[in-house]
């Protein structure tokens, strides 16, 4: 039996580490496409060298474009792929455009996709991700899901039960893992960029909703200017978010330190050690969860509930108020909230290779 992995984005490399891991290691073939969604150095290259992740058996070379665009021509790619050498089972990963793709194309070539990190919704359709995790778990045999509402979304929209497996989140298993490296990061990173442990914010913002409208955006950043009079900001600068910072002419404030985007290790490391986190990034407020650090999201919802329900983190949406007053209590010592959800242990992978081992085991038995 042969599986595809399909891979596009930042997040899909850190899911499918653990996937590949353990599935190889039960002695099924395998092989990795990468689609070429993220196709800079720091954006993918890096990412590939710290998660240990094997290089790519195929890279597509599909770049940026609209998001019709990128599906599309990912589409093409793959069903020339799919049908020279036909797997028996594709494994996307999320939400991103790879993600839809691989699951049109090997619906209509009537190959399996087995979905990890499924279930999972925002109730936003205005959000690209939102519609692709809708098609993805319509069309997936298997639904690997990393947090129990996940399993009562897909149940609540009519899917088989039987198709549904609480597997936990596989982003944690790369942090379990990586954590140790990453701490080996931290002193370079506090003197590189004049930190003290537990004493800065750390920012990351790169969705649309966010950046694009240059209004929100000055918002923002004003906001996070005051908060810096308080505590140093440290802001990884996402390449499109420069950009639009640019176009806007907005002023950068002073208190922000923008540095070009980082790889995994020193970005866990940064995450750890930080005072508090502000994201729109749906894999920071789950990382941020399991790290402990309170977490402020800049979106007016979110596809991970459960981040906010027994994690850290809290959504602001746009409300510069809100944020302000929320990472003011922080800022003043406020204890920590939130524990760990259910089976983020760090053995999601394994629990999938499990699952995949024993779909393939029935069919052949059958």
């Amino acid at each position: 039996m042969t599986l595809t992995h399909i891979v596009g984005a930042r997040p899909n490399f850190i899911k499918a580490a653990p996937v590949l891991a353990a599935i190889g290691a039960r002695g099924l073939s395998q092989s990795l496409v990468h689609t070429g969604q993220h196709y800079d150095r720091n954006m993918s290259d890096v990412f590939f060298e710290q998660l240990g992740l094997p290089q790519p058996d195929v890279n597509l070379g599909v770049k940026a474009g609209s998001h019709a665009v990128q599906t599309g021509e990912t589409m093409i790619a793959l069903e020339g792929l799919f049908t020279a050498s036909p797997p028996d089972m594709v494994v996307v990963y999320g939400d991103v455009n790879s993600t839809v793709a691989a699951s049109l194309v090997a619906a209509k070539l009537d190959i399996p996709i087995a979905h990890i990190e499924a279930g999972l919704r925002s109730r936003d359709r205005r959000m690209p991700e939102e519609v692709n995790r809708l098609i993805t778990d319509q069309l997936a045999a298997l639904l690997l899901t990393p947090s129990v509402d996940g399993n009562e979304n897909l149940v609540r929209e009519g899917v088989d039960p039987s198709k549904i497996h609480l597997v936990g989140n596989v982003m944690i298993d790369t942090l379990v893992r990586l954590q140790p490296k990453a701490e080996a990061h931290w002193p370079a990173l506090a003197e590189a960029h004049g930190l003290s442990d537990g004493a800065y914010i750390l920012a990351t913002l790169h969705r649309p909703s966010t950046v694009d409208d240059p209004g929100v955006l000055a918002r923002v950043l004003a906001t996070m200017g005051r908060l810096g009079g308080r505590a140093p900001v440290l802001f990884p600068v996402h390449p499109r978010t420069r950009q639009r910072i640019a176009d806007a002419g907005l002023a950068v404030p002073e208190a922000f330190s923008l540095v070009d985007p980082v790889g995994y290790l020193d970005f866990l490391a940064l995450q750890s050690h930080a005072q508090l986190v502000v994201t729109d990034s749906g894999g920071v407020q789950e990382e941020t969860t399991y790290l402990g650090v309170p977490c402020l999201t800049v979106r007016e919802n979110t596809e991970r509930p459960v981040t906010i329900t027994e994690g850290t983190n809290e959504l602001v949406g746009f409300d510069m108020d809100r944020l302000e007053r929320l990472a003011t209590r922080v800022l003043d010592g406020e204890p920590v909230k939130g524990g760990r959800p259910l089976l983020w242990d760090g053995k999601a992978g394994e629990r999938i290779a499990d699952v995949v081992e024993a779909w393939f085991a029935e069919r052949a038995g059958g």
